[in-house]
């Protein structure tokens, strides 16, 4: 997620601060580094020029000429833009728990709309709310039968009526379905459609005065850049949107539909999906995506999935098994799973401030599979008891899970390594020499 353009604002910003002393040529210089980098992330080229024109007045003024951090003063500046520019602070939506909610997804055909029913759903699900899933599109192959998969999956209800060829009969079935008190959240997912297209359009306008929604949500995928910017402000133009859910943020190293939609249509950002599993979704925070384009992490985003994914009680017992030296290779695994209940490992590591500018930190994904294979081919004795562990049953679990003696020798030193420093965790300056086996 904006890879690309943090790594570009990281050698521009590596250049100022380097100066003690910043003159009206350095900081156009870097200006202009900065509009460059902007329009390669394929942000609306308006948008750029107005964002580069309130920097320069502010950068050239005597806040950041008598700073005595110049350098950082300018990041400081670009920093409080970009927050402007994404919206000073999130959409708050407001669905509450006594009465029928209702929301409709809109969008262009294979923009994501489908997958993303069945995240809002699973979000709103452990927010308390009994959401249940209306399949409006009749027109797309699969797509009843998709939704009803993605339902099963979940254990959502999902109202469908293959029978059925009149979408404002099939959501007039569900209202009343759901006016039985089954459920408080209904998701009517809808057939993707251009803004060109006058006869789905006015399907759209009668759909929505005859659900009367709370929200109505356009989802765009964030790979298309300015396509994804100009088909919302046509479709807002038509049928009047709430908010946007940019899908498939994960796979967009450049961000320009980020950093361009709220400008345009002026309609929030609502939510993002950051992966393919119905967990990888969350809300848009503004000054939050801002620290991840400058590399400088979102550690409230990274508490908030871990609030979510972790057991408090399990952590608790973590805690006191550190305490007495009893963490084992089955807590390691346990702990290893929860991690990627949280997502993407990259997208982690990412969250941390300053880890995003390391060029050299990878994260190997086949590496946690390596690890999971050699602890599964452990003895429960053996995972209990590590010290145990010899030259034969070394190689035994090198040769159960594929692996060879020396990553197993490698696991078990860093193994070893990870336990003397987490007794050691109250004290910030030993988290140095952790070094995690992936």
């Amino acid at each position: 997620m904006f890879k690309s353009l943090t790594e570009r604002f990281d050698g521009i910003f590596k250049k100022l601060r380097g100066q003690g002393k910043l003159t009206e040529k350095n900081i156009q210089d870097s200006l202009r580094e900065i509009r460059r980098a902007l329009l390669e992330a394929d942000v609306n080229f308006k948008i750029v020029k107005n964002f580069i024109n309130e920097i320069s007045k502010r950068a050239v003024g005597q806040e950041v000429m008598k700073s005595l951090t110049p350098g950082h003063q300018v990041v400081k500046i670009v920093h409080e833009q970009l927050i402007h520019l994404m919206g000073t602070k999130n959409f708050e939506v407001k669905l509450p728990d006594n009465r029928l909610n209702k929301v409709i997804l809109v969008g262009l055909q294979g923009s994501g709309k489908t997958t993303t029913c069945s995240k809002l759903a699973n979000y709103y699900r452990k927010k308390s709310l009994r959401p249940s899933l209306v399949a409006c599109d009749i027109y797309r192959p699969a797509a009843v039968h998709q939704l009803e998969v993605l339902g099963n999956q979940l254990n959502i209800p999902v109202f469908s009526d293959i029978k059925s060829k009149n979408v404002i009969k099939i959501a007039k079935k569900a209202l009343n379905e759901a006016d039985k008190g089954s459920s408080n959240f209904l998701i009517f997912d809808t057939a993707g459609r251009l803004h060109i297209d006058t006869k789905l359009m006015k399907q759209l306008r009668d759909l929505k005065k005859l659900i009367k929604p709370d929200y109505i949500f356009f989802v765009a995928d964030a790979m298309t850049g300015q396509d994804a910017v100009n088909v919302a402000k046509e479709f807002n133009n038509q049928l009047e949107f709430d908010g946007v859910i940019l899908t498939k943020m994960d796979s967009d190293a450049r961000g320009g539909a980020a950093l361009s939609i709220k400008a345009v249509t002026d309609k929030p950002i609502v939510f993002v999906g950051t992966g393919e599993k119905t967990t990888d979704f969350e809300e848009f925070h503004p000054d939050r995506m801002a620290n991840r384009i400058l590399g400088m992490g979102d550690v409230l985003t990274l508490i908030e999935k871990a609030e979510e994914t972790m057991n408090l009680k399990e952590a608790e017992k973590l805690a006191q098994k550190l305490k007495k030296n009893q963490f084992t290779f089955t807590d390691f695994l346990n702990q290893l799973h929860q991690i990627q209940n949280m997502g993407p490992i990259d997208q982690l590591v990412g969250m941390i401030p300053g880890m995003s500018k390391m060029k050299n930190m990878q994260v190997d994904e086949k590496n946690i599979k390596h690890i999971e294979a050699i602890i599964f081919s452990m003895t429960p004795r053996e995972r209990e008891k590590p010290i145990i562990i010899n030259g034969s049953r070394r190689y035994r679990i090198a040769k159960g899970s594929g692996t060879s003696i020396q990553e197993v020798n490698r696991l078990l030193k860093q193994f070893d390594q990870m336990k003397k420093m987490m007794r050691k965790f109250k004290n910030p300056k030993f988290m140095k020499g952790l070094k995690l086996p992936f």
